[in-house]
């Protein structure tokens, strides 16, 4: 075989890694039970079928194959051990009975879904803390190397190679199992996974500290995990939660200028936003609102539907917005829920019924730490003319927050203050 030919049989392998190896990598955990072993035969897969579709051709059923491959070279990397271990000579036999009799190219198919399904529920499972179900996610089903994920949060690689070493331990010692939920758990199980979805696209979105507003990285990944989710469960909340993503996403490109400074909701040209996204958005809150029964998520994209629907800021629908956060409270009470309405009801009926509403929620303590309350109430007394009032709250909130555009815009508002 010419090296041209070697080439392409390589970028073909490529393509296919890059289109085909998670769902290997979640048939592969569930024949051979450990997340490790799995990983160590996915690779070894790939790296035969290199070899031998440049001297065979590429298969008709290159996953099938793939998994077939990977299946066998874990076995026999078992039985060559069982030379210092005895007991694996056990595991091996198990392991071979248990998938001889599978039809690769019928029953791997079928099997496929489930084996997505199970891969981001174990990921997700609740035993595991919340910045390791965030990594594991990123990692086993998203793809990402520890690298990329490290960057996209600001960290240490070696920080998330241990939180992910950790959680697959804790999977195993703790014997998780890898399936898909019964009926009865789906609904807390669901939400969990879901939690999770959301919050690796907020901090894509909204990044929690560092000099960029957005990471485009982590928000795109989460709503590539949106779209497998409802393909492979297609639950209301599911739905609405790919559409609140869809449509806070549509407003990307004009939520910072060329400088990489904040632009707010109501100062943004709206010519930028990407309308492909607002329609899939708004036919998928449709979908999701259909049922009856709502939940938060499609609570949240109603709003974001209200907003990106709207021809201009002054033509929003502010009425229906509080309307849609009352029922919001409803659903998830929460004070950052409640400051949200109380800025909704500033846009509706005045910036002093707004600011009455702040003041009772940042009198109760709750939010003391939470920047964008105090940014909230000094823009509310910035409208009113408390110009005093208006600089403590900026400062306050200037004190408090750990991104950098929003820093350059708190303190432009408080030079603006001093003008």
């Amino acid at each position: 075989m010419s090296k041209d030919e070697i080439k392409d049989v390589r970028e073909v392998v490529e393509a296919i890694y890059r289109a085909e190896s998670r769902q290997v990598l979640a048939t592969l955990i569930r024949l051979l039970g450990d997340f490790e072993t799995a990983e160590e035969a996915l690779h070894d897969a790939f790296a035969v079928a290199v070899e031998q579709w440049a001297r065979d051709g590429v298969p008709a059923n290159p996953r099938a194959w793939l998994v077939s491959t990977g299946r066998f070279k874990a076995i026999d990397g078992i039985r060559r051990r069982t030379r210092q271990d005895a007991s694996l000579d056990e595991l091996a036999k198990q392991l071979e009975s248990a998938t001889a009799s599978i039809d690769e190219e019928q029953q791997e198919d079928e099997h496929l879904d489930d084996d997505r399904l199970r891969l981001i529920f174990t990921c997700c499972h609740p035993a595991l803390a919340p910045e390791a179900q965030a990594a594991m996610t990123l990692r086993e089903v998203c793809g990402l190397a520890t690298e990329e994920i490290a960057r996209a949060f600001l960290t240490k690689p070696a920080t998330i190679a241990q939180r992910i070493v950790r959680a697959k331990t804790k999977i195993r010692e703790a014997r998780i199992p890898y399936e898909v939920p019964l009926e009865k758990e789906l609904p807390d199980r669901l939400d969990a996974v879901l939690r999770v979805v959301y919050l690796v696209f907020n901090e894509g979105y909204s990044a929690s500290f560092g000099e960029s507003l957005t990471r485009h990285d982590l928000s795109g990944e989460a709503i590539r995990l949106g779209r497998l989710l409802i393909e492979l469960l297609p639950e209301p909340e599911a739905v609405g939660l790919l559409a609140l993503m869809l449509l806070h996403d549509s407003r990307r490109a004009a939520r910072t200028s060329p400088t990489g400074d904040l632009i707010l909701l109501e100062d943004q040209d709206r010519a930028l936003w990407d309308r492909n996204q607002i329609t899939e958005g708004v036919s998928l809150v449709a979908r999701a609102l259909a049922p009856g029964q709502v939940g938060p998520y499609t609570i949240q994209a109603a709003i974001a539907a209200a907003h990106a629907q709207a021809p201009s800021a002054p033509a929003t629908d502010w009425t229906q917005i509080v309307a849609l956060y009352g029922l919001l409270l409803q659903a998830q009470p929460s004070p950052v829920v409640e400051l949200n309405r109380a800025v909704a009801v500033a846009m509706s009926e005045g910036p002093l019924a707004g600011l009455t509403l702040i003041n009772a929620i940042l009198a109760r303590g709750e939010l003391d730490n939470y920047h964008l309350a105090h940014a909230a109430r000094a823009d509310l007394c910035r409208r009113l003319g408390q110009t005093a009032e208006a600089r403590a709250s900026y400062e306050q909130a200037l004190a408090l927050t750990q991104q950098e555009p929003e820093r350059r815009f708190l303190e432009k508002r408080l030079d603006e203050l001093q003008e």
